[in-house]
């Protein structure tokens, strides 16, 4: 290994690669994972949303007026409130064309919204029980409108709203961020809203979840609770990191090819060994070496070869794992079983590529060496 440096190199290069493409594709879903489970603990995995359905003649279902009152009174709930919709545009001003709404919704929002959900403020305050016609942006209806202030109007309806507070990005609550919120009784009293709940957001205990779950549709419309649509927004981030760990599986696979490839080299280049070191094979048998003693020396080479290319592609695969982790925001989780893993895997990968070399080299007398 010595003597031919670059041939080692280009030997070990083979296994480093596939070791590196092993142990990122351990660590960056781990990393995700993670900063997956950071988030959900941040944002609760108790919170529960139910919308209307439909009736069983298919037609659109409604929320009675009084639901989210009704889901307060339920014993494990911590909070609830809701918002509607209230059918009106929302555009930058009176100069832009009515159908072009940028795919924003207006919703009347109650004040205790951002408590049951976990939202803050990024800019202002929330809505409130005011007359003033005022709006909060959800942080993608804020970007689509063009407003980073404060202060700016935004006309809804044929009335002219002023901008009051624009919201940080909600994961759990997608359909806030792309609403434009008004408060509950502005909008009944100015943009025609029915105060009927488009969508009722509930809080429960940790431990109770599911029990509230169960019970939610029937308490938020006892006279027809199959009209009524439950679900919890942290499955849909937890499917979607399913998803993610699925494409991760077809990542490891090719990475398993890539150490294979490595493997093959390794052997190729053991077996090009053997044949250019006939001459000291045959003389350190004429000197006594043993078969055994001189099988060892071209596995122990192999194992070396492949070990030090597990080492390096381990290095390579934490730092792609930590770049990447770094540029997406996410803490860096490097498994310790795949940094293990990865030495001891290049290492048996070399002994199994050195066996059948060690073998023929073991079995060259020295006469034929020699020769």
């Amino acid at each position: 290994m010595r003597t031919k440096p670059m041939r080692a190199v280009l030997s070990a290069l083979g296994i480093a690669i596939g070791i590196a493409a092993v142990v990122a594709v351990i660590g960056i879903p781990a990393s995700s994972a993670k900063a997956l489970s950071d988030q959900l603990a941040a944002l609760g995995t108790n919170l529960l949303r139910a919308e209307p359905g439909e009736t069983f003649g298919g037609d659109p279902a409604k929320l009675p007026k009084t639901a989210v009152g009704m889901a307060q009174r339920i014993e494990p709930v911590q909070s609830a409130s809701g918002i509607g919709k209230t059918q009106k545009t929302v555009r930058r001003n009176d100069h832009v064309p009515e159908d072009e709404t940028s795919g924003l919704s207006v919703f009347a929002a109650r004040p205790d919204l951002l408590a049951t959900i976990g939202g803050k403020v990024r800019l202002g305050r929330f809505v409130d029980d005011s007359a003033f016609p005022s709006v909060v942006l959800g942080s993608v209806a804020a970007t689509r409108l063009g407003i980073t202030g404060l202060g700016g109007q935004v006309f809804v309806d044929g009335q002219w709203f002023t901008v009051a507070g624009i919201l940080d990005p909600m994961p759990l609550a997608p359909e806030v961020e792309r609403s434009v919120l008004v408060g509950w009784d502005v909008a009944i009293e100015r943009l025609g809203f029915d105060g009927h709940p488009g969508t009722v957001y509930v809080r429960a205990d940790d431990n109770a979840v599911e029990d509230v779950r169960n019970v939610l549709g029937a308490t938020l419309n006892p006279q027809r609770p199959n009209e009524v649509k439950v679900a919890r927004p942290s499955d849909a981030l937890a499917a979607k990191q399913l998803t993610e760990t699925a494409y991760s599986g077809l990542f490891l696979g090719l990475g398993g090819v890539a150490l294979l490839v490595g493997g093959v080299g390794v052997a190729n280049t053991m077996v090009i060994s053997v044949l250019e070191r006939r001459r000291e094979i045959g003389l350190r048998r004429a000197l006594g070496a043993t078969r055994r003693q001189v099988r060892g020396q071209f596995l122990a080479e192999s194992v070396l070869l492949s070990g030090l290319g597990g080492l390096v592609g381990v290095l390579i695969g934490v730092a792609v794992t930590a770049g990447y982790s770094v540029s997406q925001g996410w803490p860096a989780e490097i498994p310790l079983p795949a940094v293990l893993g990865g030495v001891a895997v290049s290492m048996l990968v070399g002994a199994i590529a050195g066996a059948y070399p060690a073998m023929r080299a073991a079995r060259l007398s020295p006469t034929e060496a020699l020769a």
